[in-house]
């Protein structure tokens, strides 16, 4: 198995952290975005989005899309708490999923693309979008530990990298006490992996 990886993308970031998480083996190939190897011809004829992550499973099984790796490995590899297979609970996990693809990503990290990458969004709208969500997740999490279900599933593990990278793109998330205390659950899972820090940004609380 490999997965191809930037270790400054959220989206990557997913990926790494549940691979970890479950205790699945894979040689990670960075990817090289600055130098533009995410848009070579050899890249493209794996994924032509151009776009980290993509996982290989070999055999000709390649997964594009971070959140639909987060899937593929949890059907395959992990444990059936990771992804429920009766219809709430896989809605559940689903909704959030969603959520990543969408709030997440047009707030939080946008915003964290505007300072880390140069990306051309307005901060102070993505910012705006940022405490948004934050706000939502924040009083979701007010009466559980965690999002989807009584346990930690995929869709801990798809929202957690941008949230917790949230204050490089200038969003203070550290307002948000339950959040804060989700993702330092999330953080004492075993096998967690780290996303990389940069010194761009509000400087964290802790």
């Amino acid at each position: 198995m490999k997965l191809y990886f930037h270790p400054l993308s959220g989206h990557a970031h997913r990926a790494r952290l549940f691979i970890s998480l479950i205790g699945v083996d894979a040689d990670i190939v960075e990817v090289d975005l600055a130098k533009g190897e995410h848009k070579t011809p050899a890249f493209l004829a794996i994924n032509p989005f151009g776009q980290v992550p993509v996982l290989d499973d070999g055999h000709g099984v390649i997964i594009a899309d971070s959140t639909a790796i987060l899937v593929y490995l949890a059907k395959k590899y992990a444990e059936k708490s990771w992804l429920p297979e009766d219809a709430a609970g896989a809605a559940a996990v689903q909704r959030w999923l969603s959520v990543a693809s969408g709030q997440i990503a047009y707030g939080p990290c946008a915003a964290r693309l505007v300072t880390v990458f140069g990306a051309k969004f307005d901060a102070d709208e993505v910012i705006a979008r940022a405490h948004a969500i934050l706000t939502l997740i924040d009083a979701e999490l007010a009466s559980r530990q965690w999002i989807a279900a009584n346990h930690p599933t995929i869709a801990d593990v798809a929202l957690y990298s941008y949230i917790a990278r949230a204050p490089e793109g200038n969003v203070d998330r550290f307002r948000y006490h339950n959040v804060t205390a989700w993702l330092a659950r999330i953080e004492a899972l075993p096998g967690f992996f780290p996303f990389q820090k940069t010194p761009i940004g509000i400087a964290d609380a802790a």
